[in-house]
């Protein structure tokens, strides 16, 4: 470089105040250039940029603490929202049976106090609405002599505020009671007496081998028959039942507005059948109807529990198809009357086994939503919800948060959470595990990872789920519940999920840990291989 230019560049150095003069750099020879390029870099720039990128690290750790924060916040909430409603609900039901709030909760420490510790019949229950809201609190709080009662699984109670139309088109609903039992001899053990503190010694109830039974304590005498659409073979024993039910039981028949319309084309003897107009009359289903029948496979079971957004009736699930997890009933041919008839004298008659198969409930909050209420939901799955990436070719990206703690972060295709009874569907195919449909757990359960320490976890019962799609994501996700009803999860939605409080009680044909071993050996075949061959080397 020619010393012209460097003058140009850099214009004559010094140093001032008290330096000498020699000390002055001339640029003007080549050489001292030189000299100068050849000196290592000032020292301390890369300290500067280590403790830059420490000062970093704090403020994501700062940032996702502050994350965690608040989805722990936004779970605790939602469940005091959720306990809310309840509560909120359980006193309109008093308001309405002509209590006051005063009433109500002097009635409540009476009942805490033990002061009622009497047998209720189906008469008192009938006769005098004090002693029905009286059995009703004690069989909460699970002080009455016959283990689980109706009130604790499917509430009478109304929900809505059009009385007249329960009034005059609803009758009263039969009455029932649950009970644990072994081995077919009934127990004493209530559902609450888990773990017993004797003499300072903790020991845990033997629950595992106990079944759930179900004894009418009066007659039922409405059933609601739900069918499989574009099926021929259903639709003739779907005739052939309700003119059955309706002239040798006496039962008022409801079905759908679909199948009323196929009946009647059919005949005008079936002018008798019920339905209903709109989606406010089906919300109403669960304070008239005694038991459901659904005739097709696992689907119409499924179709059956979303009728219901609170409390389910039982249901007796019919199977009239190849494959079925949920459906022990099994019809091979529409014209085998006489099976269905015995399986219905029997369920009419008591007591039978049920199994009850627990709900999801499904809330989604937008980033753009001013609170935890501001929420889409609840929506109630019976098998599965699942967060997938749609048709987006990234990786789905999405926080998970167990209430108050972090999980992790799934990279893969999606996120199976499932109910144990959803266990042998979508999440079995993901990798997941099989598990007994009495189970109380929520399973938790990837979709094609993009790593391969990613194992499906279980959870218990009691946890909250909070799913979120952040900022930082490639693209959306979406969301399907029980495989319809899907969302779309822009980056700072979630999806929160919790166990339903009602769940749903299904028929079984011997109990409900028999019927599972049945459906997966029949329907999966599983652990199916030939017996090995006994002729060979043997041990001596």
């Amino acid at each position: 470089m020619a010393p012209s230019k460097l003058n140009s560049i850099m214009g004559d150095v010094s140093v001032s105040g008290s330096q000498p003069e020699n000390c002055l750099v001339d640029f003007n020879s080549e050489k001292a250039v030189q000299e100068l390029l050849q000196q290592p870099p000032v020292q301390g720039i890369d300290d500067h940029l280590i403790e830059f990128s420490e000062a970093l690290r704090t403020v994501a750790k700062a940032l996702r603490r502050v994350s965690e924060g608040k989805a722990s916040a936004q779970a605790e909430a939602a469940e005091w929202k959720r306990k809310y409603e309840l509560e909120r609900a359980r006193s309109l039901q008093l308001e309405r049976k002509g209590f006051t709030p005063n009433e109500s909760r002097g009635f409540t420490e009476k009942l805490s106090s033990g002061e009622h510790n009497g047998d209720y019949s189906a008469e008192n229950l009938t006769n005098e609405p004090m002693m029905c809201m009286e059995a009703r609190k004690q069989s909460e709080r699970c002080c009455g002599k016959h283990g689980i009662f109706s009130h604790e699984v499917l509430h009478n109670g109304e929900i809505g505020s059009d009385n007249e139309v329960v009034n005059n088109k609803f009758m009263r609903k039969a009455s029932f009671k649950l009970s644990w039992w072994c081995k077919g001899e009934k127990s004493d053990q209530h559902k609450h007496d888990i773990v017993s503190f004797e003499r300072g010694n903790i020991t845990t109830a033997e629950r595992s081998s106990k079944q759930i039974s179900l004894q009418w304590e009066s007659h039922p005498q409405t059933v609601l028959i739900l069918t499989k659409p574009n099926s021929t073979s259903v639709r003739i024993l779907c005739a052939e039942m309700v003119r059955w039910l309706r002239e040798q039981k006496k039962m008022e028949i409801f079905v759908e507005p679909r199948v009323k319309v196929e009946l009647m084309t059919e005949s005008s003897y079936f002018d008798f059948v019920q339905t209903w107009k709109d989606d406010k009359e089906a919300l109403l289903l669960h304070t008239n109807v005694d038991l459901v029948v659904t005739l097709g496979g696992d689907g119409t079971v499924l179709w059956a529990a979303s009728l219901f957004k609170g409390p389910v009736p039982p249901v007796i699930p019919f199977s009239l198809g190849s494959l079925g997890f949920m459906t022990p009933f099994r019809i091979l041919h529409f014209y085998e009357v006489e099976h269905y008839r015995e399986c219905l004298d029997s369920i009419l008659r008591g007591p039978f086994s049920i199994t009850l198969r627990h709900r999801l409930q499904c809330h989604v909050i937008r980033d753009t939503a001013k609170s935890e209420y501001e929420s889409e939901g609840p929506i109630l799955v019976l098998n599965e919800v699942t967060i997938d990436r749609g048709i987006s070719s990234f990786l789905t990206n999405l926080e998970c948060y167990c209430d108050s703690s972090f999980v992790t972060c799934v990279q893969g295709d999606g996120l199976i959470l499932s109910t144990t009874s959803g266990s042998t569907a979508y999440s079995l195919a993901a990798g997941g595990s099989m598990v007994h449909p009495q189970v109380p757990g929520i399973l938790f359960t990837p979709i094609c990872p993009h790593s391969l320490s990613f194992r499906p976890l279980i959870f218990p019962e009691h946890v909250t789920l909070r799913v979120q799609v952040p900022f930082n994501s490639r693209g959306h996700a979406w969301a399907s519940f029980d495989g319809k009803d899907r969302k779309q999860l822009a980056p700072g939605d979630a999806l929160v999920v919790s166990m339903a409080p009602c769940p749903v009680p299904t028929a079984c044909q011997v109990d409900s840990t028999s019927d599972f071993l049945r459906s997966i050996h029949d329907g999966l075949h599983w652990n199916l291989r030939k017996t090995q061959s006994f002729d060979g080397p043997r041990d001596l």
